[in-house]
């Protein structure tokens, strides 16, 4: 078998790699103007640099689209016509509506779809992370080829029947918790001091958010906005997500202890009471990876933006254990320090109080509460280019320490996860 990649960006060369070391013969393509550079970079280690992505088509046997998800209909409707017969097509982006429609409008059809989500990050090693397969138009051979391809990058296949299924999954650990750390970096941003410089946001779950927004800003904007412009179902629970941060807000500033608590009570039985499998996250690992001040000077925060979370799953019905099937780095990490501040009760009081009553944290929360907004409107109104320059001068406010925050998290995801098994 012959595997065909149609953009050789970070994620495309990744695999790239992995199908050559495995045995296979690799055909690969990206923009005419790169071609020369990828030969150099690629064509010695066995990477078959053609052409365009027609070429690609013509000559491979599995053929994966490796690009962004606002370019997949162009690219699918100039090389897919092109596929060679009862050839396999998969898709890596993370939204599946619009590329499972623009295959099944140019993809002959005598081609087998059998489309894929690996979900993590170029930065990440494949093994041990999960890969997402969905089988959308396939012969039983073709399938379980394709099962046996995608098996040699070590990943733990996670098989789902139906690609609307995955999308209503990742609206939740991908658009819904991307939202939370940038909406923390904005407010940051805008209130104009770096959290690792802040008593409120040292240690434990508070050192996880930091290093999880800065990690988020250290990737590339259009991945991001596509994951909640492009995937239809992310728009709701962006909304959903913004209500319940602006409802709690408000009762906040009122300080209507009685409503708050017990609103805050129904979303934590209805998210943690039944759960079968915590993830546990390690306090003192958590605690080791600060980027500034040391941890016992810590100051009480409200944690606004995991209450949000919880609530919002609740008001939506989403048990969010069950989306671990789908489960990001940040998603784990997410419902981890989410976890952890409802499984200790002294911190949810202390959580709780200072939500109602300290006025010290108040201002941080409305520069939380305001950049929520922000990012819920701008996926509201399908605002590409706008998500991209707040996400830019978001990103250029951190640009200094978003390296080592890269390096720390990567770290710090490893040690939680063997700590978590």
């Amino acid at each position: 078998m012959e595997i065909g990649i149609i953009g050789l960006g970070d994620m495309g060369k990744l695999y790239a790699n992995k199908f050559v070391r495995a045995g296979y013969a690799v055909n690969g393509c990206d923009l005419p103007v790169k071609r020369d550079k990828l030969e150099e970079e690629l064509s010695g280690i066995g990477i078959n640099i053609l052409e365009d992505g027609i070429a690609v088509s013509r000559n491979s046997d599995m053929i994966f689209y490796s690009v962004e998800a606002e370019n997949i209909e162009k690219a699918i409707e100039r090389y897919g016509p092109s596929t060679k017969t009862r050839a396999i097509v998969a898709g890596q982006t993370s939204v599946k509506t619009p590329e499972i429609k623009a295959f099944e409008r140019y993809l002959p059809k005598d081609v087998n779809i059998v489309t894929c989500h690996s979900l993590h990050g170029p930065s990440v090693d494949p093994i041990g992370q999960s890969l997402v397969v969905i089988r959308h138009r396939s012969t039983d051979n073709a399938y379980k080829s394709a099962l046996n391809t995608l098996e040699v990058l070590g990943s733990n296949i996670v098989e789902i029947p139906d690609y609307k299924e995955h999308d209503k999954i990742t609206a939740d650990t991908q658009a819904v918790t991307h939202i939370g750390f940038e909406s923390m970096g904005t407010a940051w941003k805008n209130a104009g001091f770096y959290p690792w410089e802040n008593t409120s946001y040292i240690g434990g779950i508070d050192n996880v958010k930091v290093l999880m927004a800065l990690r988020i800003y250290g990737g590339k904007g259009h991945v991001y906005s596509g994951l909640a412009i492009l995937n239809p179902f992310a728009r709701e629970q962006v909304r959903q997500y913004a209500k319940s941060e602006s409802e709690l807000f408000k009762m906040m500033i009122k300080e209507d202890e009685i409503a708050f608590k017990e609103r805050i009570m129904k979303a934590t039985d209805f998210v943690f009471k039944n759960v079968d499998s915590p993830i546990f996250l390690d306090n003192n690992v958590m605690g080791e990876f600060s980027l500034g001040i040391n941890s016992d000077n810590r100051t009480p925060n409200s944690h606004l933006s995991l209450l949000a979370m919880i609530d919002a799953w609740y008001q939506m019905r989403i048990n969010p254990y069950n989306n671990l099937i789908c489960q990001t780095p940040p998603f784990r990490l997410r419902l981890g320090i989410a976890e952890y501040l409802f499984r200790d009760k002294e911190l949810l009081y202390e959580s709780l109080q200072t939500a109602l009553s300290d006025k010290k944290i108040r201002g941080d929360d409305l520069e939380f509460h305001s950049a929520v907004r922000e990012w819920a409107s701008i996926i509201e109104r399908k605002d590409l280019v706008g998500y991209k320059q707040q996400f830019d001068e978001t990103r250029s406010f951190f640009k200094d320490r978003i390296p080592e925050a890269m390096k720390k998290s990567t770290e710090l995801i490893k040690r939680l996860t063997i700590g978590s098994k």
